[in-house]
């Protein structure tokens, strides 16, 4: 049986994006002096014990928790703000409008390096720092323009006539947006929920700065694997494999609708 080349080729593109995945795994059921003390391929004397540590120190779980917590915290935010917004860029002209849509993309372009001390200086004066409110409402700053732009592309597509459909039949907004609107687009909520998740969970700068014991999350956490006799490679591993299970979780549940997402909207 002739194999395709784009078989081949898929397969090959399969290795190199599951080899890392898989050495990281190989390497978090493996003890830090085995890892340091000889190349395998696959753990010969697996162990649990990195894993076991994680849900045992209170400092590694209790970063889990504060990361789960303020990112579920900003996708919630995220699409609360963005929502209207985008369907008012979608169905609204006024004055400026292109130019604050424009001006929305450019918060999400700048680095979050610009923003750290305007934020830090105002948190510490409110009493915000070292919470989970704080790097959510922080990674807004990000992510609802990102929401704003997914939406609007989205919004657009829906036909102004179920609008005005709706308002002959008597539908107040609230009710139209909520109950016919909103199940409309539901694939574009599906995948902007994913993007303001993965990129809020990923971003440790703001996450890092803007808390200190109570709200740190985990990849502040992971630094502190490193110590007087070096990384301990085995527990690193095994906090790297435990922070893509939220990512995988999230994909697994909003996949239907990023499937629609990626072939009809902006993304």
């Amino acid at each position: 049986m002739r194999i395709r080349k784009s078989t081949v080729g898929l397969i090959v593109y399969l290795i190199v994006v599951m080899l890392p995945i898989y050495w990281m795994l190989n390497m978090s059921l493996r003890s830090n002096a085995d890892i340091t003390g000889f190349f395998a391929l696959y753990p010969t004397r697996p162990t649990l014990d990195n894993y076991i540590k994680i849900f045992t120190d209170e400092s590694w779980y209790s970063g889990y928790i504060n990361s789960i917590i303020y990112v579920s915290m900003n996708m919630t935010m995220s699409l609360l703000v963005a929502l209207p917004a985008a369907y008012a860029f979608s169905r609204f002209r006024f004055l400026g409008d292109k130019h604050m849509f424009f001006w929305l993309l450019t918060n999400r372009m700048a680095p979050p390096a610009v923003f750290l001390l305007p934020f830090f200086q105002l948190y510490s004066t409110f009493g915000l720092i070292d919470t989970h409110f704080a790097v959510a409402l922080a990674h807004t700053l990000f992510n609802v323009p990102l929401a704003v732009w997914i939406l609007e592309g989205f919004m657009s597509g829906v036909p102004r006539e179920i609008d005005e459909t709706a308002y002959i039949d008597g539908y107040s907004f609230p009710r139209f947006f909520i109950t016919v609107f909103l199940p409309l687009i539901r694939a574009g909520i599906g995948v902007t929920a994913f993007f303001t998740f993965m990129f809020s969970w990923v971003e440790l700068l703001f996450a890092r700065t803007l808390t200190t014991t109570a709200a740190k999350p985990i990849a502040a956490v992971m630094t502190r694997t490193v110590s007087a006799s070096g990384l301990d490679w085995g527990l690193l591993a095994a906090a790297g494999v435990l922070t893509i299970v939220p990512g995988a979780l999230v994909i697994w549940f909003v996949r239907n609708h990023m499937a629609k997402g990626f072939a009809l909207g902006r993304v």
